[in-house]
């Protein structure tokens, strides 16, 4: 399936964490192996970089835009891929991820505590962050009340939600719009250097305590639920208002 989110917004990202609860491996041997496995399935991807102790990162060249990474922390395994042309490009690194990390780095079913997958979006945007969130998503709520009082603007507004997906609260998705222009102390103002907004979704899976956790199974439940969100109430009810007020402010 094409990934048209792609054409929605500057950088799109499909993210895949795998988060334990004892520490993974940090030996020598087992790192560069794991790592050289992924290399041998997608032969650009050579650049490994130490973040710090215990964290490392193998990924391809950044400047084509398009590039994959696979990350090894303390206590959890992270997958990626930035703009990917179809959404069967990131899942497939994913899984290999998945499958190796049984034999490769001993991640047993019992040691997962939950497993993440982010689709998340990036939007240039050079006006005030906050006003352009205050516009696109709170101007028909009870929030947009606020901004009838005299001298008030926003200054803060980075929208989280989490929402349980299942009767057994499970399933969870989060929901977050994030600004980079926000002031709270006006003595600390400066320019945002990052000038983009970033929306995310992660829907995440624990495992059930009375059934052996299938990792690979959760995760394409997940991603066929990721896609119906981003498809059904994400991109109609955050991504497009948000591109509309971007928009207007570019011309006006």
């Amino acid at each position: 399936m094409s990934n048209g989110l792609v054409s929605l917004c500057d950088d799109f990202y499909l993210d895949l964490c795998v988060n334990t609860q004892l520490d993974l491996p940090t030996g020598r041997d087992t790192v560069l192996s794991f790592f050289e496995r992924m290399q041998k399935k997608y032969p650009t991807m050579g650049n490994l970089i130490r973040r710090s102790e215990n964290e490392y990162c193998l990924q391809e060249d950044q400047s084509s835009g398009c590039y994959r990474w696979v990350a090894m922390e303390t206590d959890r395994l992270g997958s990626g891929m930035v703009n990917p042309l179809q959404f069967v490009d990131a899942y497939e690194q994913h899984k290999l991820v998945i499958e190796l990390a049984p034999y490769m780095l001993s991640l047993s079913h019992l040691d997962i505590g939950s497993l993440d997958l982010t689709f998340a979006m990036d939007f240039e945007c050079p006006d005030n962050h906050d006003d352009v969130i205050s516009e696109a998503v709170f101007s028909t709520s009870a929030f947009s009340t606020l901004m009838e009082l005299p001298n008030v603007k926003p200054i803060g507004i980075s929208p989280v939600a989490v929402l349980s997906l299942s009767e057994d609260n499970y399933t969870q998705a989060r929901i977050s719009i994030e600004s980079k222009t926000s002031v709270y102390d006006p003595r600390k103002a400066k320019e945002a250097t990052d000038q983009a907004i970033s929306l995310s979704l992660t829907v995440r899976q624990y495992p059930h305590a009375d059934a052996k956790f299938d990792p690979l199974a959760s995760f394409d439940n997940q991603c066929r639920v990721a896609e119906e969100l981003m498809s059904e109430k994400i991109v109609p009810n955050f991504v497009r208002p948000l591109l509309n007020v971007i928009a207007q402010r570019r011309l006006g």
